[in-house]
């Protein structure tokens, strides 16, 4: 269990990341590669990846690189995901190779100690060889993280919408209360399910909670107390389907395809141009297609500076009560990637 213990100044410093973190997605991404376990959920994505690594020098580069130093274990280097990386991919690179080599060696250790390190770890204290892995990571990131980014963005946009939306509604309490179901609040402090037991006092630093599309249902936290607090959490429901399921049907014969999929974007809130993000249209298409579902009473806008969020009503979420989306198989075959 990990309790993370809240002062009064910490409720002021919580922030709720509206964009993907790179390098936690590339982390988490790379469990998913290394376990069935949740496996349906990232089906499709699953089968791409295979695809793009099999029989590839990336490939080689996951297995023998990245997956030995970014384990699916109960320890990572915290190194590896830098809180710059909250500024994009290539300030979250630049930190790792520019990480002090002590704190290297440092991590480099307590992996090996608790998750076992591959025997050419300890020459990440060179900055060339951190430059190398960074193309790696950088590459990887490329060729199977990034092609899904839209999808990805979308469902860590409405992720944020509805905690804006809780925490309006209900306060600090009712944000921290509903991240998940692995996690109770019990003021001041927030337990989270977790690979060990420990504490953690934020004393008045505040805490950056990261919803992550790749994050399956375990939450992730840094190793080290002393660094800028941080929670990395699943998205559960709130990730958007990749295509209408069959059980989508008939709202898609009532309202079109592209519309259907359009109503069922903006479950979590979505801006106009998010919705356009994730249903493949034009903004104006997307604008086109949300005053239709406006007007029969489906969604409902509100504008917030330059920008329009929408919403369901009550009878647009009834529809899409009644069309369940179903989730998607994994395949037979398992490619283990530890290997």
């Amino acid at each position: 269990m990990l309790r993370i213990h809240f002062t009064p100044a910490d409720f002021t410093r919580i922030r709720v990341a509206g964009t993907p973190d790179p390098l936690w997605e590339i982390t988490s991404s790379l469990h998913r590669l290394q376990t069935t376990r949740g496996r349906w959920a990232y089906a499709d994505w699953y089968r791409t990846t295979r695809d793009t690594l099999a029989g590839t020098g990336l490939g080689t580069a996951v297995r023998q690189l990245l997956v030995p130093v970014l384990p699916r274990a109960v320890y990572l280097p915290d190194f590896l995901t830098p809180y710059e990386a909250a500024d994009g991919l290539d300030r979250g690179l630049a930190a790792i190779v520019d990480t002090p080599p002590a704190r290297v060696a440092r991590e480099v250790r307590m992996l090996d100690r608790l998750s076992g390190a591959p025997s050419w770890a300890p020459r990440l204290v060179e900055r060339r060889t951190r430059e190398e892995l960074v193309k790696a990571l950088r590459a990887y990131y490329e060729a199977v993280i990034a092609p899904h980014h839209d999808r990805i963005y979308a469902g860590i946009a409405g992720e944020r919408a509805l905690r804006a939306r809780l925490t309006l509604d209900t306060g600090i309490d009712g944000l921290l209360d509903g991240l998940s179901p692995v996690m109770r609040w019990q003021p001041p402090v927030l337990h989270v399910e977790y690979v060990e037991d420990r504490d953690l006092y934020l004393d008045g630093r505040g805490l950056r909670l990261v919803p992550s599309y790749f994050c399956w249902q375990s939450p992730v936290s840094l190793a080290d107390d002393t660094l800028r607090p941080v929670l990395v959490y699943p998205l559960h429901g709130s990730r958007p389907p990749a295509a209408a399921p069959v059980e989508d049907a008939p709202l898609a014969a009532l309202l079109g395809g592209t519309r259907a999929a359009a109503l069922r974007s903006v479950a979590l809130g979505a801006t106009t141009s998010e919705l356009a993000r994730f249903v493949g249209v034009s903004p104006s298409t997307a604008t086109h297609h949300t005053s239709v579902l406006r007007d029969a009473g489906l969604i409902t806008s509100r504008r917030w500076h330059n920008t329009v969020l929408h919403t369901l009503t009550p009878l647009g979420a009834a529809m899409l009560r009644r069309t369940p989306a179903a989730p998607g198989h994994a395949p037979a075959t398992h490619v283990d990637f530890r290997s």
